[in-house]
């Protein structure tokens, strides 16, 4: 009988969470070139719609991976019975064998803004090792930095309000709602209604009521009341028939009412009338939360309409990043070395595709205000003026230092937002000539352009 299954990744499979081209191109450098070292870079080829900078976000989850990548017997036997594989010398399988991730990965820290073309993860190691890690490494990064981004703009559009996380249930899957809460959570959300986000993660837990339980009682006026007699600091759903009649009922259940919800709705209007009902029954200290499809442009319209909104709840427009999905996200090869010869820069010529040469690393200038004036993009091995962005995360497979709590990475996200200023996460309508997004000064460094010069064809 066929058993479900879950689907979920788990320590002992990640070595297969790849493409099969991955997997044929290491059995193939395995017989041509075991010894050749390359150096990949993964970066975003440009800024998606509606964005004027990206929140680095993932790479604690791409270190995760790096650490306990390896083939399991069974693994290792499904390749073999690939027809692909026919030809593979037994070499490859004994290296699988004994296989770990032994190079180098040097990362931009997580909640830095970054921009177009610059390297958000350096990897360096044998060849082969580099390049199986390239769909997972993407996908991580991917899937967190797109969310990152998008709560950033949310977090400002709501002007200092509490937002929270709602999207367990439209995200693709349960692994990205985990993935989604904490990326959401970097960026400046004060908290997620998913539990296992929270419980992993730490991060705080929200959650109010749903409409079906106002449905199943006789009355929404006894499903307020023995719901508040259970949770007596809960927030209440008032919207299910009638908001207004759901927000007298509210009052009703007795002094001191934590929050109410409202789901639907126009709710400008509604958060008003609502208001006025509370505060003529002595609910004046009674927040209001709303939620129901909202994003960024919904939020900064209702701040600017002075609505009496305490509180934000996104689902569906935060985790999926409705307006800008996917990112131009590449891992591609950037210098290969052969036994002693150094390094030597390569890069891809394709139309409307082309790389740059060279390992690089990010030099972040900082005017006397603290805030970020230019970047210059150099080779890796060049001192520039600047804080150097790319830190050495990884060297022979293992850590060289602890990495950041979550509360801290959050910290520093913060500070390095208000470094780049506010008007990198306004709101860009692409339609409207006077709302461009702002030009953030990035320049190459003369030694990375002139190493350039031999692949212009």
């Amino acid at each position: 009988m066929n058993q479900a299954k879950p689907l979920w990744l788990s320590e002992s499979n990640l070595a297969l969470a790849a493409d099969l081209y991955q997997l044929t191109m290491m059995a193939g450098y395995r017989q041509v070139c075991p010894e050749r070292q390359a150096t990949f870079e993964l970066f975003v080829r440009r800024l998606p719609p509606g964005r004027a900078c990206l929140i680095a976000c993932g790479l604690e989850q791409v270190v995760h991976y790096l650490q306990n990548l390896h083939f399991e017997a069974e693994q290792i036997d499904f390749l073999r019975g690939l027809p692909t594989f026919a030809q593979a010398k037994e070499e490859f399988w004994q290296y699988l064998q004994s296989f770990t991730f032994m190079g180098e990965l040097w990362a931009i820290p997580e909640g830095t803004p970054i921009f177009a073309n610059q390297p958000i993860l350096r990897v360096r190691g044998s060849i082969t090792e580099t390049q199986l890690i390239e769909s997972y490494l993407l996908s991580v990064i991917n899937a967190q930095t797109i969310v990152a981004s998008k709560a950033a703009k949310v977090v400002q559009a709501a002007c200092g309000k509490p937002v929270f996380e709602f999207g367990l249930r439209r995200a693709h899957g349960p692994q990205a709602a985990i993935a989604a809460a904490r990326a959401a959570y970097i960026a400046g959300f004060a908290g997620t209604s998913n539990v296992v986000a929270s419980e992993l993660l730490q991060i705080p837990v929200v959650g109010t009521m749903a409409h079906s339980w106002v449905m199943s009682f006789t009355s929404e006026e006894v499903a307020l009341k023995r719901f508040r007699q259970i949770y007596p600091q809960a927030a209440l759903l008032i919207d299910t028939y009638d908001t207004t009649g759901g927000a007298k009922l509210a009052c009703q259940t007795g002094p001191h009412l934590s929050s109410v919800r409202i789901d639907s709705g126009d709710l400008l209007a509604q958060s008003k009338s609502v208001r006025a009902i509370l505060d003529a029954n002595d609910q004046g200290k009674t927040t209001i939360q709303v939620s129901g499809d909202l994003n960024e442009e919904i939020i900064a319209g209702l701040e600017r309409d002075s609505a009496p909104i305490d509180i934000y709840a996104l689902g569906t427009e935060l985790v999926v990043s409705r307006d800008a999905p996917s990112l131009s996200l590449v891992y591609k090869l950037v210098a290969v070395k052969d036994g002693a010869d150094g390094w030597m820069g390569v890069a891809k010529a394709s139309e409307g595709k082309q790389t740059l040469a060279c390992a690089k690393q990010i030099y972040r200038q900082i005017a006397s205000d603290g805030s970020y004036s230019k970047d210059i993009v150099a080779v890796d091995n060049e001192e520039m003026a600047g804080q150097a962005l790319l830190q050495k995360i990884m060297e022979g497979g293992k850590l060289v230092g602890e990495l950041p709590g979550l509360d801290q990475i959050r910290a520093y996200c913060a500070s390095a937002k208000r470094a780049l200023g506010s008007d990198y996460f306004q709101i860009i309508q692409n339609d409207q000539v006077d709302s461009k997004p702002p030009q953030y000064t990035i320049e190459l460094s003369r030694k990375l352009a002139d190493a350039q010069k031999i692949f212009v064809h």
